[in-house]
């Protein structure tokens, strides 16, 4: 596990932003540990989450040099994509100086501007989303309306956590597909996430490590 990637896991269990136990998730499965990205609530943990992110982007064979505005989508997204931003020049002023950010009102505006971005244009621009997690890709999707519609064209997207679990159970034999993998698949771009439920697996013991790897089993698209 990179450097990023091994700061960030550790910093998310030592503050409790990821739990292990028995956790009901919104969609009724029991789930060994539960991520909450809006526990991100202060400096030093919003620096190390931004770096984490930066520190993907830039190391991305594809995405590093393939992007001109980082888009947050509202809410969780417009923290992220401000301070990712700035972690972005902190890596390379020379480099990312010049990347801008932008992100979408959730209602639009019909004084003064109007419109329902804020920050950079976005017209003929590449634009990189950042989010926390991919639950079932409906979010993504809109934010990646609000951008076309803006006139700029969507190049990537980069989360946080990939959860690879499956949509939708299926029979066995049928391909099992996560979130991640159906927008990846319909947008035609790269999603990458900073860490994975893998990484999570590789990070615990004893009787919480059994029940990660039995729920991966039974949800898992890797088994």
């Amino acid at each position: 596990m990179t450097g990023h990637k091994s700061q960030l896991l550790s910093t998310c269990i030592s503050s409790n932003i990821l739990l292990f136990g028995t956790f009901t998730l919104k969609s009724g499965r029991q789930s060994p540990y539960f991520f909450q990205a809006g526990l991100f609530s202060t400096a030093s943990l919003v620096s190390t989450l931004s770096s984490s992110y930066a520190a993907t982007i830039a190391s991305h064979p594809v995405l590093s040099s393939n992007f001109d505005v980082v888009f947050g989508p509202a809410y969780k997204g417009i923290p992220l994509a401000a301070t990712t931003a700035c972690a972005l020049n902190t890596i390379s002023s020379e480099k990312y100086g010049n990347i801008g950010y932008s992100f979408n009102r959730k209602e639009k505006k019909d004084h003064g501007e109007g419109g329902n971005i804020v920050g950079a244009d976005l017209k003929g621009k590449r634009v990189l989303i950042v989010d926390d997690v991919i639950t079932a890709g409906t979010a993504i999707r809109e934010a990646v309306g609000v951008i076309e519609a803006a006139g700029g064209k969507v190049v990537g997207i980069v989360v946080c956590l990939d959860r690879q679990e499956v949509l939708k159970e299926v029979e066995e034999g049928q391909e099992r597909v996560s979130a991640v993998m159906s927008v990846e698949r319909e947008l035609k771009v790269p999603v990458v996430p900073i860490l994975t439920l893998e990484d999570l697996i590789g990070s615990v013991s004893g009787e919480d490590k059994e029940k990660m790897v039995e729920y991966r089993k039974r949800y898992g698209v890797k088994n």
